[in-house]
């Protein structure tokens, strides 16, 4: 069982400094910068395909990983 980090900005003059810092303890992060409007997300992919079951998928807010909750 692992710990899988994903960490996103959604413009090139942001940072991903300060989600890598709250994401150190995982065992593996995947990180991009890229809009959240876009289906084109290649890190999310393959952190969607790397994680395995008992993995734990660990974000710094919900809405890192998904444009909305609905």
């Amino acid at each position: 069982m692992a710990l899988i980090g994903y960490a996103r900005v959604s413009s090139v003059g942001q940072t991903l400094d300060i989600q890598q810092d709250k994401l150190t303890h995982c065992d593996k992060i995947f990180q991009e910068k890229v809009s959240g409007v876009t289906d084109k997300r290649t890190q999310l992919q393959a952190c969607m395909e790397y994680v395995r079951q008992g993995d734990t998928l660990v974000v710094t807010k919900l809405d890192r990983l998904a444009r909305s909750t609905l």
